[in-house]
């Protein structure tokens, strides 16, 4: 149990409303303004694990002259207790940002703080930064929001950080302090104990995944001229629309059951007929017909809708694979089913 130290104006509210409990909370955060609420919800945040003596609530409780009641002591509530406060003073929507809020305040891994940066907004802290430094601080976000940063970088940029991304390896703990520390500073005006394995061609290849296909080819043509062999193996760990064809007929029909007609029907257009066949032969003979139909009446339509279809169908795939609801082979697959 943690022990409580010197305490902040925003520490004694949170003690003081945790100690008043839920009722008297909520119609205090009803009065709030978000910024007080957050403010407040951080402090909350951090005794998830101390107990507060009794002399301390009791000190509290004088200080803000509500002596209504008999205190005997509380045990932090945390995060949980903060989460049903807020749901019954502010509703659902109104708290779940200010959780999320709070959550990444509180979270101490390395790079936490960029976790609630809109990606736009890094794009343009991170241009002028190093490209292995950007490698290293992308390899700590989630894999649509690295993406969506390399959307925005220069074309000469995307691959080079790509390149370093892929060559990471292992990164010393004190490399990782150093930019976190400045990033907080700098993130904050406008914890890592140990070194990881970062970056590599597995991540780069579920970066790529994410990107719509003119930008991972400018990335490609660019990269194959850097390291060519690369280059290929971040191709072969990719998986495309095509690569359903290496999924087995209970994972089609899994995926079947997760798309829409028009993605399907838009991302055939293009598909081999090895691949059409498959996921005809996965359907009744009604819905086949169907698709056919649908297929036949569409006509012409644009080659990005149907790359979009694609990958929104590969999106599902790759979001039922990582729920262990099927497993994909073919390109840097090895899995088999047992």
């Amino acid at each position: 149990m943690g022990k409580i130290r010197k305490l902040d104006g925003p520490q004694k509210a949170a003690i003081f409303l945790m100690a008043m409990g839920d009722e008297f909370s909520r119609a205090i955060f009803k009065g709030l303004s978000e910024y007080e609420i957050k403010l407040i919800g951080k402090r909350m945040a951090s005794m998830e694990d101390v107990t507060i003596p009794v002399d301390t609530v009791q000190s509290i409780m004088d200080e803000f002259q509500q002596m209504n009641a008999e205190v005997s002591g509380i045990t932090g509530k945390g995060l949980d207790y903060l989460r049903d406060a807020l749901v019954s003073a502010l509703g659902n929507e109104k708290a779940k940002p200010i959780m999320e809020s709070i959550s990444q305040a509180t979270d101490t891994a390395a790079f936490a703080v960029l976790r609630g940066v809109d990606p736009s907004l890094l794009v343009d802290y991170l241009r002028g930064e190093h490209p292995q430094t950007i490698a290293l601080i992308l390899a700590h976000l989630d894999h649509m929001k690295a993406a969506q940063i390399i959307r925005e970088m220069p074309e000469k940029l995307q691959a080079e950080v790509v390149f370093r991304l892929a060559n990471l390896g292992i990164v010393p703990a004190g490399v990782i302090e150093d930019v976190d520390t400045v990033l907080k500073k700098d993130i904050e005006a406008m914890d890592s104990t140990e070194s990881k394995k970062l970056g590599g061609v597995e991540t780069v290849a579920e970066i790529l995944n994410q990107l719509d296909h003119a930008t991972e080819n400018t990335i490609f043509s660019s990269l194959e001229e850097l390291d060519a062999d690369l280059a290929e193996n971040i191709r072969q760990k990719m998986f495309v629309f095509e690569d359903i064809a290496n999924i087995d007929s209970r994972g089609i029909q899994s995926i079947l059951k997760e798309i829409t007609n028009e993605d399907l029907s838009l991302a055939l257009k293009t598909a081999s007929e090895e691949l059409k066949s498959l996921i005809l032969n996965n359907m009744s003979s009604r819905a086949s017909e169907m698709l056919l139909d649908d297929m036949e009446a569409m006509g012409p339509v644009k080659l990005s809708d149907v790359e979009n279809a694609q990958q929104n169908i590969v999106r599902v795939a790759r979001k039922l694979e990582a729920a262990g609801k099927i497993v994909i082979g073919g390109k840097g697959g090895e899995d088999v089913l047992i």
